[in-house]
């Protein structure tokens, strides 16, 4: 969905600063998109929160320069930003990574009519698979969010499909991605092409490649992924 009430330009502003941007927005309905139950109380609407390419990052390692020690650093500083900004709305500030999982591809795909990559990420038409989502803002009242409609899903014209084939341990394939296999491969002294320049499959696709991510970004994403 296309988000549309005015306290939106109000949070966009708020986010702009740490190269974050509104990923659109849901209006909970139970049938299609339930609310979810958080600490004993249901909301009505959620606002996705997130970035394109590498706009977060400056920011990021500007705050991490300061915070050598912390512990998760992008969860940390997703956290601390949006927190605050959740408490300037009277909203309630939710992140992928909260447990039990909350459905945050679910309400992508409904907020931005995003379809699954083979090799299971959202796809964005324009921005390929260099994007993500840091979390969400929910208020317990309707928002004004007009629907934007479903995007075109890029795979669908993609024939020859690259990111299956990239991976030098086949650990993508069209029945899933091997955690394991990949992992063992970025262990082992073979793996530094990945763990350094960044995932060779994600790398392979054509759409957006124009954003992807910094060799810094990419380099911290893969060692993060290895360390877990």
């Amino acid at each position: 969905m296309t988000v549309t009430h005015p306290i939106l330009d109000q949070i966009a502003a708020a986010l702009e600063p740490y190269g974050l941007v509104q990923r659109g927005g849901i209006v909970f309905d139970e049938v299609n998109v339930p609310s979810p139950l958080i600490r004993g109380s249901h909301f009505r609407s959620v606002v996705l929160v997130g970035h394109f390419g590498s706009s977060i990052w400056p920011h990021f390692v500007r705050w991490r320069e300061d915070h050598p020690g912390a512990q998760d650093p992008l969860d940390t500083w997703s956290r601390e930003v949006l927190t605050a900004v959740a408490a300037r709305f009277g909203a309630t500030a939710v992140f992928p990574s909260d447990q039990p999982y909350l459905p945050f591809q679910q309400w992508a795909m409904c907020a931005e009519g995003l379809n699954t990559s083979p090799l299971g990420i959202l796809i964005h038409p324009q921005y390929g698979l260099w994007h993500a989502f840091r979390g969400a803002l929910l208020f317990d009242h309707v928002l004004d969010l007009s629907s934007g409609g479903p995007q075109r899903h890029p795979c669908d014209d993609c024939r020859d499909r690259p990111c299956l084939s990239a991976c030098p341990v086949n650990a993508f394939s069209i029945d899933g991605y091997d955690v394991v296999r990949c992992r063992g491969h970025l262990a082992s002294g073979e793996g530094d092409t990945c763990l350094t320049g960044g995932c060779l499959a994600r790398r392979a696709c054509p759409v957006g490649h124009e954003h992807a991510y910094s060799a810094q970004q990419m380099r911290f994403h893969m060692h993060a992924f290895a360390k877990a």
